[in-house]
């Protein structure tokens, strides 16, 4: 085994889930399979390579969609590291991410919390 290539997150919607995850945050689709009549397969990466892909999956059942926006009981559950932190959160700040506050230093690096779509957190993050 060598790293973790996906990473499962439900979402209400695929169509919804690629405008926010490829359209504002800039990710790539890897791939988009149509399964069946309601069932795709859709991956979508970050920008840079080598990172662990999101499989967008969408929630089927009333327990999978009480999970939705909620995956890790309201703690940052993801993160997206950048090399340019300050032009990174000024992209995402003019397309319309949220952030839940401002910028702030830490021992590991510069961090900000941002929401998706459906209110899972992740971490803006340029490690030091």
């Amino acid at each position: 085994m060598n790293r973790i290539d996906l990473v499962t997150l439900l979402v209400e919607d695929y169509d919804e889930a690629l405008a926010f995850y490829v359209g504002l945050l800039g990710f790539t689709v890897r791939e988009d399979t149509r399964v069946d009549e309601h069932k795709r397969w859709v991956v979508v990466d970050p920008p840079a390579p080598g990172g662990t892909g999101l499989l967008l999956a969408r929630a089927v059942n009333p327990a999978q969609r009480s999970r939705v926006g909620d995956q890790t009981g309201g703690r940052v559950g993801f993160f997206l590291s950048t090399s340019d932190f300050a032009a990174e959160h000024a992209r995402l700040t003019a397309v319309g991410v949220h952030f839940e506050e401002v910028p702030r230093e830490e021992p590991y690096g510069t961090v900000a919390v941002f929401r998706d779509l459906y209110g899972n957190r992740w971490d803006l993050i340029q490690h030091r």
